[in-house]
């Protein structure tokens, strides 16, 4: 058993974010584990650009409302205790809503074979952000 040594909260890089953001890392594992857990908080309409995993991601919401799209136009609106889980390789994009912080924890898996993990795409355009929601309660 291991206590791990917190790391340093970062600022997410602007390359693959919108808005202000910032990441914890949790854990990263190290083989034979390939678990990846950040805490992501992200600024009101602040959000990720379009990208994808090669192994999924399940996102965990904390705190705010999560907006999470994908490339058919649906944008799901996620609460604190809720938990969605995108497949391998769908393209999507999450974020907060433009009222309300959000945080979230992100779990996905590095693939064991050099591949990327994620592939990050083009930034999310103000239309497809301002899109209808779905999965309110």
């Amino acid at each position: 058993m291991e206590l791990l040594k917190q790391q340093p909260t970062t600022k997410a890089p602007s390359d693959w974010f919108a808005g202000d953001v910032w990441f914890d890392v949790i854990y990263a594992g190290q083989e034979p584990s390939r678990m990846r857990v950040n805490r992501v908080r992200f600024s009101p309409a602040a959000r990720t650009n379009w990208h994808s995993h090669a192994v999924g991601q399940t996102l965990h919401v904390t705190s705010g409302i999560a907006l999470i799209g994908i490339r058919d136009g649906t944008i799901l609106e996620a609460h604190p205790g809720q938990t969605v889980a995108c497949p391998p390789g769908e393209e999507h994009w999450h974020g907060a809503t433009p009222e309300l912080f959000m945080e979230h924890f992100a779990l996905w898996e590095g693939t064991g074979d050099g591949r990327p993990e994620t592939t990050w795409l083009e930034p999310v355009t103000e239309e497809q952000y301002q899109g209808p929601r779905t999965g309110t309660r």
